[in-house]
């Protein structure tokens, strides 16, 4: 298995299936919109927003309609500083896991080769090569008592509430969102206020 390239930016995507590819080929956070329910979505609303003003994000939509305008949603809600755009080409055709071309009739995000999202991604936003100091561990959230305890859920809740994060994230998703906003020295800090 090649090594995942590494970006600062969160990459906001439409779908799980879009998610799932992205994730086997960049080292980042990866959210997904779930298409317009984002529209009313004040909690995924406020995670994006604040992975903008904390790392930046690129947007990397569907290259139809349906894309287009949440792609145009999410760039009036974000700083315009804060927001990239990541495009792929408009190729005709529908992915083998669907029985029916899109109402576009193009490709996803998810149907695309690996190239094209590659070169899409690292166009919007300079790969990072430098490493960002240590991470934060399921081990930590051990340590910590934010997994594996009496009281680790509701440590968990008091935490997200504090940082504005939706209350239904698993713990892997909170580990991953944790690393992308913050250092281990600003985590344990945050911990200690708890």
């Amino acid at each position: 298995m090649s090594e995942k390239i590494k970006i600062r930016e969160a990459i906001i995507v439409e779908g799980k299936y879009d998610k799932i590819k992205l994730s086997s080929i960049f080292d980042t956070l990866i959210i997904e919109t779930t298409g317009f329910s984002v529209y009313g979505d004040k909690e995924k609303l406020n995670l994006i927003r604040k992975c903008a003003e904390e790392t930046g994000i690129i947007v990397f939509t569907d290259s139809d309609r349906a894309g287009f305008l949440i792609r145009n949603f999410l760039n009036g809600s974000v700083k315009k500083e804060k927001i990239k755009h990541a495009y792929i080409p408009q190729i005709k055709g529908k992915e083998p896991r669907k029985e029916n071309y899109s109402k576009d009739g193009f490709l996803g995000v998810e149907g695309v080769e690996k190239e094209l999202i590659i070169k899409a991604v690292t166009d919007a936003a300079p790969v990072v090569s430098e490493k960002s100091g240590r991470k934060i561990t399921k081990k930590d959230f051990y340590d910590d008592g934010l997994s594996g305890k009496e009281n680790s859920a509701e440590k968990r809740n008091i935490l997200k509430n504090k940082l504005d994060l939706p209350m239904n994230l698993s713990s892997s998703a909170l580990l991953q969102i944790l690393n992308k906003l913050m250092t281990y020295e600003e985590y344990k800090k945050l911990i200690s206020t708890l």
